[in-house]
């Protein structure tokens, strides 16, 4: 088999037309990055291309490489979903529904969210805890804002999923509940929201690895979608993984976000695991006014509002320009999805969370979690346990107890692979929410460590980074990898400097989450930064930092170990940064 080192990416500049009549015409390929001349619109952006070379596997205590390429070794027939949210005018003018996809673990449970309507509706699919069960969510009319709403009746609308191995011979059925979400301002001039009636199906009898052809909709209307399909995860296993995993945070919805979501569909991964900060709904006020930094723009408002049609937007329950770029991903492709501060969206009698946690669906019951804010999955040979970052992290609290049990039931021989992910990286060293989850660093880290926990994923920072194998700050062979991949295409713009150029070190006082309080950040102890609170160069952890929009693929690769028995098979984790 063949082995493989890191090697220097090579840029390659795509410039695409994003105009509505235009949009995804190729209008310039080459080499570098430039700005494309058009009459429209055009979304550029930089892609790397992963190469191969060499003749030994590095890992990452040898120093920074680049990130285009790296392979980690591991320290030590399921369930789908399906959400589908559906738009219908009621001027009668149906709408184009929106799509979004996650797996789950080694029951392979996937969440299908979408919308029923009378054109093609848009469907998410989502991995469910369970026996080989999946979930299917969709929504029916159009969602309200303003004064004066009505909140649908979700029972006025059947929750049915058809299904089969077959396109055209669709023999399983299967009945689901439904539900609709307020987004209530007790204030004067702001607007209220209410959502369309959101379902939420559970699909049985899946096999690994298997694709099914399925159609959501209310058959008595009748108001059926277009027939979609996905194919199941892989069944959990040593030898058993899905060939790529997408990862991608603080997405959005801007012109960044295209290129992003198109880039990676053309990767193909099978799972897409979403590291939070959803659509940024949070950065507009009720009206629709949005700013790259609602603090300084909207200082004034009574309550954190909220422009809750962002969501329909992003899923593409809506028509919006942003829309069509995920439809082809969130239909067949399925997301696991944690919690970013972006979906906390306060509301009146001190609700938050509601969009997030009413459409998503989360395999918090099959993982033995009673919280939408954390859960775990396989996804074949690797376990995902999915944190929150902004719920209680404290031993004393559910979340971490939850954790230590989770822990313990995991089987390194089914699953050797361990991935833990959350929002706010605990190993950045940009300015940008420098040490700002150190509290949760304090509270979880021994417990992550001692459990092996292999990769961490987090967003939150607008940027790329990857540490080498850390603990407690101290390079570690037995710590995990921390990885953050904030960069989706966000309106906040990106995070440059790093706190250990000069005059860039945050005032510690600045520093903790306003949200979870508390502090913890205090000068280091011991090593090159000992008795600072930065360092003064790039810390001996971060192997390698990278200002720039972009996903990040991970995948499985396998190779014969030659200097020892011929026939033994080692395996590793490859992660690319595209």
């Amino acid at each position: 088999m063949s082995r493989y080192i890191s090697s220097q990416p090579a840029a390659i500049l795509i410039s695409v037309c994003t105009h509505p009549r235009f949009r995804g015409t190729l209008l310039e390929f080459g080499n570098g990055c430039g700005i494309s001349e058009c009459n429209f619109a055009c979304c550029v952006g930089c892609i790397q291309l992963l190469c191969v070379d060499g003749d030994g596997i590095p890992t990452t205590l040898d120093g920074p490489s680049s990130p285009s390429l790296f392979l980690l070794t591991p320290a030590s027939a399921e369930t789908l979903w399906i959400c589908l949210t559906l738009t219908l005018d009621f001027r009668g003018r149906s709408k184009a529904l929106s799509l979004n996809k996650s797996l789950s673990p080694s029951l392979l449970p996937m969440i299908l969210f979408g919308s029923l309507g009378l054109q093609d509706t848009p469907v998410k699919l989502r991995f469910h805890g369970g026996s080989r069960p999946m979930f299917l969510a969709k929504n029916y009319w159009e969602f309200q804002i303003g004064d004066n709403i009505k909140p649908l009746d979700p029972k006025s609308v059947a929750s049915q999923v058809f299904y089969g191995k077959k396109k055209h011979r669709l023999v399983h059925m299967s009945n689901g509940h439904s539900l609709v979400y307020n987004q209530l301002y007790p204030f004067e001039g702001l607007q209220n929201y209410t959502s369309g009636i959101i379902h939420h199906v559970r699909l049985t009898g899946l096999k690994p690895e298997t694709v099914y052809y399925y159609q959501c909709g209310d058959a008595s209307i009748p108001a059926l979608s277009d027939i979609h399909h996905f194919k199941a995860m892989a069944a959990s296993g040593p030898r058993s993984y899905p060939n790529r995993i997408a990862v991608v945070g603080d997405l959005g919805l801007t012109y960044n976000t295209t290129s992003t979501i198109s880039h990676l569909m053309s990767n193909d991964p099978d799972l897409i695991v979403f590291v939070g900060d959803v659509c940024y709904a949070n950065m507009y006020l009720t009206n629709g006014t949005g700013s790259d930094c609602y603090s300084c723009s909207f200082s004034q408002t009574p309550i954190h509002e909220t422009y809750q049609p962002r969501w329909d937007y992003w899923e593409g329950a809506t028509l919006n320009p942003f829309s069509t770029a995920l439809l082809p991903l969130i239909s067949k492709i399925p997301i696991m999805v944690v919690e970013g501060n972006h979906e906390i969206e306060e509301q009146a009698e001190n609700q938050t969370f509601v969009a997030y946690s009413s459409r998503f669906a989360f395999p918090s019951k099959e993982s033995g979690s009673s919280s939408t804010f954390y859960y775990s999955f396989n996804a074949g040979g690797i376990h995902f346990i999915m944190l929150g970052a902004y719920i209680s992290y404290d031993k004393s609290g559910e979340q971490y107890k939850w954790l230590e049990r989770d822990l313990k039931k995991v089987d390194r021989k089914v699953t050797p692979w361990l991935v833990a992910t959350w929002h706010p990286p605990w190993y950045s060293t940009y300015k940008a929410h420098y040490r700002e989850a150190e509290c949760m660093r304090v509270a979880m880290e021994d417990l992550l460590y001692n459990y092996g926990v292999d990769i961490v994923f987090s967003g939150h920072v607008h940027a790329y980074e990857r540490s080498n194998r850390v603990y407690n700050y101290t390079l570690d062979p037995c710590g995990p990898v921390h990885i953050t991949v904030g960069d989706g295409g966000n309106r906040e713009k990106m995070a440059i400097p790093h706190a250990d150029e000069p005059g860039q070190c945050p005032e510690p006082s600045t520093t903790p989450d306003k949200y979870m309080g508390g502090f913890c950040a205090f000068n280091f102890t011991s090593g090159p930064a000992a008795g600072c609170f930065c360092w003064d160069r790039q810390p001996d952890y971060s192997a390698y930092r990278e200002t720039s929009f972009g996903h990040g693929i991970l995948e499985y690769l396998w190779w014969l170990n030659l200097t020892s028995t011929p026939d033994k098979l080692r395996s590793a984790m490859r992660a690319a940064y595209l």
